[in-house]
């Protein structure tokens, strides 16, 4: 994605959330003035911090529509429906900071023994996904930077997804990556 999109994808995000703390409702925006790759279907978060922590953090792993239509409403469900944190209010609005994370489709990882996905995960670069019967949690590839190690990442995806530490180690446990195109506003 070239520049002048990945800005254009910031100041929808920011815009739909002006306007809904102005009006109360969601922005709605014609897709003929959208730029194309814009309009593709992918999957797509978006990251709210404020002064450097985490303040919302909501996306759709899959594609879920046209990308711009989700970065309206990942933008909107960050602000408002993260459930860790209390919804943000109009006035912490110029203090936000939004990035943006497009997905690539998933893949499962296959390996023959649980210690093979220490070996084939890519620090920084995979985007995991771990899926056990119906439990199922996500990183973003930016995640590894809190984890000094691998075995401590997947175990923290293990209680994210409400499950035991070392539940990636279990065979009825699933590992799929992804990689994301990681852009934001400076600060």
């Amino acid at each position: 994605m070239i520049n002048q999109e990945k800005k254009y994808l910031i100041n929808l995000a920011r815009e739909s959330l002006a306007y809904y703390f102005k009006t109360g409702r969601v922005l709605t925006v014609a897709s003929a003035a959208v730029p194309a790759s814009c309009t593709e279907d992918r999957g797509v978060f978006v990251t709210l911090t404020k002064a450097g922590s985490l303040r919302g953090c909501i996306g759709y792993i899959l594609p879920h529509g046209p990308l711009y239509q989700s970065v309206i409403d990942n933008a909107l469900n960050a602000a408002l429906d993260d459930p860790r944190f209390p919804p943000v209010a109009a006035d912490e609005l110029q203090e936000l900071k939004i990035e943006i994370s497009i997905l690539s489709l998933p893949e499962e990882l296959k390996v023959n023994s649980p210690s093979e996905f220490l070996a084939r995960l890519k620090p920084g670069v995979d985007g995991v996904i771990l899926r056990q019967g119906l439990s199922q949690a996500t990183y973003l590839p930016q995640v590894w930077q809190e984890f000094k190690a691998s075995a401590a990442f997947l175990d923290s995806l293990c209680l994210k997804a409400g499950l035991a530490p070392g539940c990636w180690q279990e065979p009825q446990t699933s590992i799929l990556t992804y990689q994301a195109e990681v852009f934001g506003e400076a600060g």
